[in-house]
């Protein structure tokens, strides 16, 4: 009798199969770095960038509404909170045309446009081309 047939050709298996397991989840953990290096956090910044930006508005910007409307901030009230701290409202007072005033939530502004130099290709006066 041969004494090697006695023994199972499973204890050889053991082995592969716990890194076999670590080998399967490997994909999901890729998979999932990808989306949150390409997707999640950059949407997280963003959203970080929008509330630091609302947070900042002051009279005079000029704001763009969710709804399309361009108008310029008359008036950011502060209100106190429960601990008595002065916090901006959640509304604004903007100027959609002269003398037209119109109270909208701060969360609908989608931006703030910033003023543009003008291209003008005219040269300088007192300067020599």
């Amino acid at each position: 009798m041969n004494p090697f047939a006695l023994i199972s050709p499973a204890y050889a298996q053991d082995m592969t199969g716990a890194l076999g397991s670590v080998v399967q989840f490997a994909p999901l953990v890729l998979i999932f770095s990808v989306f949150y290096f390409l997707l999640i956090r950059p949407q997280q910044q963003k959203q970080k960038e929008m509330r630091a930006m609302l947070l900042a508005l002051k009279r005079g910007d000029k704001v763009v509404t969710g709804g399309g409307i361009i108008g310029t901030v008359q008036r950011v009230p502060m209100v106190q909170d429960k601990d008595g701290k002065q916090i901006p409202a959640t509304e604004i007072e903007v100027e959609i045309a002269p003398n037209l005033k119109v109270t909208v939530l701060r969360e609908t502004i989608a931006s703030v446009i910033s003023p543009v130099a003008a291209n003008d290709t005219r040269p300088v006066k007192g300067r020599a081309s």
